[in-house]
């Protein structure tokens, strides 16, 4: 059987833009997750890709999930996201404070949601020695940049 790749270009040229946005958006997500584990407002805290995938009915908006792990007294530093967050607390215990109200104690089973445009004032995980992990889902347009330290 003789291959044949002029068969197979139409197919790679409907493909390859849908590969080359998704490429863009890990790379994107990449650097945002480099950016929140070395950003000088977060200390202890590191983050672990889950999946990031534009959404089929719609090139224009990505969905990320990460866990978000604290090691005991991780706290990070005023910061908004590029986009709809939805939180979940998996193991620990993990203090936040939204658009500088009240600072509320999730444990696990519980969540918490940030609308776009919303600050994260504070976040940390008090315990001196227990780790706390939390499941962020973030839905934002393609290639935002998906933390923002203030």
């Amino acid at each position: 059987m003789k291959y044949n790749s002029i068969i197979l270009l139409p197919n790679f040229i409907k493909v390859f833009p849908a590969l080359f946005i998704a490429g863009l958006v890990w790379v994107g997500w990449i650097a945002a997750a480099d950016d929140a584990r070395a950003g000088p407002k977060s200390t202890g805290i590191t983050l672990t890709p889950v999946t990031s995938r534009v959404l089929p009915d719609d090139p224009n908006t990505t969905l990320t999930t990460v866990v978000v792990n604290l090691a005991p007294e991780a706290k990070t530093g005023s910061h908004r996201h590029g986009g709809m967050v939805f939180v979940y607390v998996l193991e620990g215990t993990v203090r936040s404070q939204l658009n500088s109200g009240e600072i509320i104690e999730y444990r696990p089973g519980q969540s918490w949601s940030e609308p776009p445009g919303t600050v994260h004032s504070f976040m940390e995980n008090p315990s001196q020695t227990a780790p706390a992990r939390l499941l962020a889902t973030l839905i934002s347009p393609t290639g935002a940049q998906l933390t923002t330290y203030d």
